[in-house]
């Protein structure tokens, strides 16, 4: 009877630690579970929670001085990198007077960029643009330029005044050739004299053409053109000796040099303004632009290497 009590006692406590082992194995799958039979398939069982934003395809036409065009063409390529629904059409780069002419005359543009105040007012006035649009976009200076193998190293406005140099200017048409005059006209004895003794320039404030140096000491040593890159050139060529132009257009153009620096209380102030055309098909995002090009890091960046300063 005692084996058979001993026996048994055995069994059971042989079937006690079994069924032990069998739930600790049990809990261990329970608690541990099996990495592959247990991960979500995302493309079965997850639906996306976003959407790529799509973009209607947009070719923006742009009206710009003719100084900004390799800074611009720079900065639209930049732009196009991130915003691959927007193209640029062939952008054109004239003078500020000429922009408007376009304009006035039914040529579509989204954007406009002028070199001057004034006529970026005239733009406003005439209903070109969309003046809530209208902001200052860049500064500039101006200076005196002269073939980079030229003797001469410095110059002043008396220089020029006295007909000491024959002189490259922008014409009528060309805010920098506007500005040029407005600084010559300062000087003693002032340039620009008309047969009245008067300074020779219109109700508007512009000199009047090259009949503006009649009887003064550089009449007959004046060369306009009707670009600033135009005027750039000419002393680039050695054509004339000294040349009006920004400072962004040595770098624009190289093959000159600065002799000399406009005195900033000359002349008008000189801005870029920028604004939003009246007829554009593409308001929105031609404003989306303007305000990426003057807030973007690696915009700035490359207006900076060009010489603007923005505003």
């Amino acid at each position: 009877m005692k084996k058979f009590t001993k026996l048994l006692a055995g069994v059971c406590t042989l079937a006690l630690v079994g069924a032990m082992a069998i739930g600790c194995t049990k809990a261990e799958e329970e608690t541990t579970p099996n990495q592959t039979d247990t991960t979500p398939n995302q493309t079965d069982t997850t639906e996306p929670t976003e959407q790529t934003e799509t973009h209607e395809a947009v070719q923006l036409q742009i009206f710009a001085a003719n100084s900004l065009s390799k800074a611009l063409a720079e900065v639209q390529e930049l732009y196009t990198q991130t915003h691959g629904w927007v193209t640029f059409a062939d952008t054109q780069y004239k003078s500020s007077g000429e922009l408007n002419s376009m304009l006035a005359a039914g040529s579509y543009a989204d954007i406009e960029i002028t070199a001057s105040k004034g006529t970026m007012d005239t733009a406003v006035s005439a209903g070109y643009v969309d003046e809530s649009t209208r902001v200052t976009m860049f500064v500039n200076d101006l200076v005196m330029v002269a073939a980079e193998d030229s003797a001469i190293t410095s110059c002043t406005l008396e220089d020029i005044a006295a007909g000491t140099y024959k002189v490259g200017v922008g014409d009528d048409s060309v805010p920098a050739g506007n500005y040029a005059n407005q600084s010559l006209s300062t000087t003693t004895p002032p340039c620009f004299i008309d047969p009245d003794g008067n300074v020779g320039k219109d109700s508007a404030g512009k000199a009047n053409g090259t009949d503006c140096y009649a009887g003064t000491p550089i009449e007959g040593k004046v060369v306009t053109q009707t670009s600033v890159g135009n005027v750039c050139k000419l002393a680039q060529s050695g054509e004339v000796d000294i040349a009006f132009v920004y400072t962004s257009d040595v770098y624009r153009f190289g093959g000159v040099k600065v002799v000399g620096t406009v005195p900033a209380d000359t002349h008008k102030n000189i801005i870029y303004p920028g604004a939003v055309c009246a007829q554009s098909n593409y308001a929105e995002e031609a404003q989306a632009f303007l305000d990426w090009a003057l807030t973007d890091e690696d915009a700035i960046k490359v207006w900076q290497k060009w010489g603007f300063e923005l505003a």
